[in-house]
């Protein structure tokens, strides 16, 4: 098991520092972690296709000794036309294989169309079971594993993602496991990572504080889970995610893959992202100690 920095922990220096993701990669090399998650969306800054960019961060990345363990994009089967994403994840599956990165993360759906006028319900979300198992196919074509992660409220509980990956069956198609974000639908997320352990590849490190729905609302930063109490992120090691037991109950599973940091805070962002690497990097050395 090693650490590794998500590229989304350094969005607030991308909005107002004027970073590029290449920024991101010397900083995560200058903090010690051990690789780097790239997060993409359709454009590139320089206007190069996405497949010569992620080529470009890949080797950069490489060049400064760290893994590039998984290449992470957005989709939505269910608001935008499932063909479509299909064919846009394509893009991104090419963009993966040809910078030599082997595991991409996507998206399933956060929200029902506008138009949407049946009943909202988790059975009315399995439409996008088809899309996501076409994608899977291709990237076994390409050599490149697709997973998705436990979030977006319509499929971010752990019977809801069992439900998908069981209905999906594909090989080729997996979850990528947030340890913080199951408390967003009010799960306790260590019993709802044990339910998962079967489909994990990659891991991300979040930790968030949690207060009770009996107590005014905290103000900035703050959101609503789903059950009506409160959650805001913090940083990693800090709040009331059982941070620890989560990580050693996937190593315990047999897990020796990434564990890529996801800093989402309201904290300044590059000493919370410090002090999580070495929050995680402690934690890991522990779990593998056998504490």
């Amino acid at each position: 098991m090693k650490s590794c920095i998500s590229t989304y922990s350094f969005s607030r220096m991308f909005q107002k520092a004027g970073w590029t993701l290449f920024d991101a990669i010397d900083k995560t090399k200058e903090l010690g972690a051990d690789g780097v998650e790239f997060v993409l969306g359709d454009e590139t800054p320089t206007g190069e296709t996405l497949s010569d960019y992620a080529k470009r961060l890949a080797s950069h990345a490489r060049e400064k000794g760290l893994s590039t363990p998984i290449y992470t994009t957005g989709a939505d089967f269910l608001y935008r036309d499932a063909d479509s994403e299909v064919e846009r994840l394509k893009a991104h599956i090419d963009a993966a294989a040809d910078a030599g990165i082997t595991l991409l993360r996507h998206d399933i759906a956060a929200a029902f169309p506008k138009d949407y006028s049946g009943p909202k319900t988790f059975e009315a979300v399995f439409k996008v079971i088809p899309p996501i198992r076409r994608v899977a196919e291709y990237a076994l074509s390409k050599g490149v594993t697709t997973c998705s992660e436990n979030h977006g409220r319509l499929v971010q509980d752990s019977e809801r993602m069992h439900a998908i990956f069981s209905m999906v069956d594909h090989p080729n198609y997996k979850y990528l496991c947030d340890i913080g974000n199951f408390g967003g639908v009010d799960e306790d997320c260590a019993v709802a990572v044990s339910k998962l352990l079967p489909f994990v590849v990659h891991v991300h490190a979040k930790d968030c504080f949690w207060r009770s729905g009996m107590l005014p609302n905290p103000g900035f930063g703050w959101s609503r889970t789903r059950g009506g109490d409160y959650r805001r992120a913090t940083i990693y090691g800090q709040g009331d995610v059982p941070t620890l037991k989560c990580l050693s109950i996937i190593y315990n599973s047999g897990y020796r893959g990434e564990v890529s940091l996801e800093f989402e805070g309201i904290e300044d962002c590059l000493t919370a992202i410090e002090v999580s690497l070495a929050n995680l990097k402690r934690d890991i050395s522990l779990i593998k100690s056998g504490f």
